[in-house]
């Protein structure tokens, strides 16, 4: 148990009624999960108002609320701390509660739009090869050194980062690494965080549903950056044009990764198949299992984040060449028919072009490329003619379907696809709602030798359909169905 006032550090309050020397026994913000002698935060969220919880919560006995307007009615008993912004007031409250975990290990942040996840990832992945105890909070899982959770957000809520990090303390982790998505970041999941560095990848057309511009988007990536401390490192992709805006105000230790431009990490691509790259990387040469331009940008900024945390560069340069793949990203096999399968999560514009150019760069014309992609419902509706007209124009032929759609009509969401199709690449394209269908046909579609791309879900083993979700792996579904054909 914890008093009340010791877990209010740095939370901007406007006013209390009653006695912050009372005792704590847990944080909540979920008024489902309160018991006794708990304290509940009250946010606004974007479906539900945690004000509106305030009197039931009460009634289950919580020892204070921590609110943005004190309820008219006052319990005997119960105290309360009215404050600027409740969000970011569970994320001081969480942090202060667990006693300030990120401090007590080398927590590096991701964010951009693609290659989050796989820069996590293979940090995490090289730390651990290098006999170090990592964490990692990431879209597809979450690990305490040997310990793997599921992931549910990208970026979790403040109390569960804080509740992980807690148990990456208990366990002995000295570095973790961690996405950090918009979303997250403006709903102030990241607030009270104390970050040795953050590395940004790009930024390209996504969430527009959620931040209205691209330039409020930006701005939110940048603020990341904005408040590391003079400790930390910001490591940004100057290649993006965006990269030096994220250094603008920053007053972390600036430094640039790019394979275009002069930058403090450089990278060349020597040679790209789909068994791997030959890369040279500040002027030493690596072999590595991973595939593409986008892979050779997320090899890179591994290699310098791993400098910038202090490891010697020809250990990083032997690790990379032992990293594998993350699950969804580029993740291929070949049949024994020698049709080459690859899943990948692409679910913006830019990254299903980067993963079907890389594609194309590195088959003959002598193979087709069928691409089966979809988009998902209640997201940002704008992207969907623009990754229709991408697939179609790059791709031998396309099948488009649904992905997640959510709470949408499906075929709602593959006819604002189709609308991005130009005249002469109709004939290209086949629209079949039902994904497995789908994926049976484009395997139908495959003849020796032919390339399938199934984009969007990536990792994912589910389909979520009117808020009900099931079973659903894209890997296993297509590899069950060449599997048949082949017989």
């Amino acid at each position: 148990m914890i008093e009340l006032k010791d877990i209010l550090y740095k939370v901007t309050i406007n006013a209390v009624v009653g006695d912050t020397n009372v005792l704590i026994e847990n944080v909540q913000f979920d008024s489902r999960k309160v018991s006794s002698g708990d304290v509940f935060v009250a946010i606004k969220g974007t479906i539900s108002d945690g004000h509106n919880f305030i009197q039931d919560v009460v009634a289950k006995g919580v020892s204070a609320v921590i609110c943005e307007k004190t309820p008219q009615t006052i319990a005997h008993g119960v105290t309360y701390v009215e404050v600027d912004n409740a969000s970011k007031a569970l994320a001081f409250i969480a942090a202060n509660f667990y006693n300030l975990p990120s401090e007590n290990l080398k927590l590096v942040g991701v964010t951009g739009t693609n290659g989050k996840t796989t820069i996590a990832s293979l940090l995490y992945q090289l730390f651990k090869k290098a006999g170090y105890k990592v964490g990692l909070l990431s879209t597809v899982k979450v690990m305490v050194n040997e310990k793997e959770y599921p992931a549910t957000h990208t970026t979790p809520d403040s109390l569960t980062i804080n509740h992980y990090l807690s148990e990456m303390n208990n366990e002995g982790v000295e570095f973790c690494f961690m996405e950090v998505s918009s979303h997250g970041i403006h709903q102030f999941r990241t607030e009270g965080l104390h970050f040795a560095g953050g590395i940004f990848t790009n930024l390209s057309h996504d969430h527009l549903d959620y931040h209205k511009t691209f330039g409020e988007y930006r701005d939110v990536k940048k603020s990341f950056f904005d408040k590391l401390p003079k400790s930390a490192f910001a490591l940004v992709n100057i290649d993006d044009k965006n990269g030096q805006v994220m250094l603008q105000n920053t007053s972390s230790k600036t430094y640039t990764y790019a394979l275009k431009t002069f930058a403090d990490y450089r990278l060349q691509i020597l040679e790209n198949q789909f068994n791997g790259l030959l890369l040279k990387i500040n002027e030493q040469e690596v072999w590595t299992k991973l595939i593409g331009n986008f892979n050779a940008y997320n090899l890179l900024a591994t290699y310098g984040a791993s400098e910038l945390l202090g490891l010697e560069p020809s250990e990083i340069l032997r690790l990379i060449s032992e990293l594998d793949s993350v699950n969804g990203r580029f993740q291929h096999f070949v049949t024994e028919g020698s049709i080459t399968v690859i899943i990948d999560y692409a679910h913006t514009p830019d990254a299903l072009k980067n993963v079907i150019e890389t594609i194309n760069s590195i088959r003959t014309n002598n193979e087709s490329l069928i691409t089966v992609i979809g988009c998902g419902g209640d997201r940002d509706k704008t992207k969907r003619p623009k990754m229709a007209h991408i697939a179609s124009v790059l791709s031998t032929k396309v099948v488009f379907t649904s992905d997640n759609p959510r709470t949408e009509d499906p075929e709602v969401i593959i006819s604002e696809m189709e609308a991005g199709v130009e005249p002469q690449n109709f004939k290209k394209t086949v629209s079949i709602v039902d994904r497995k269908q789908a994926i049976k046909t484009a395997c139908q579609f495959a003849e020796p030798n032919d390339i399938i791309l199934v984009a969007g879900k990536g990792h994912e083993t589910y389909q979520e359909i009117n808020g009900v979700k099931t079973d659903f792996d894209d890997y296993k579904i297509i590899e069950e169905f060449l599997k048949q054909l082949q017989k």
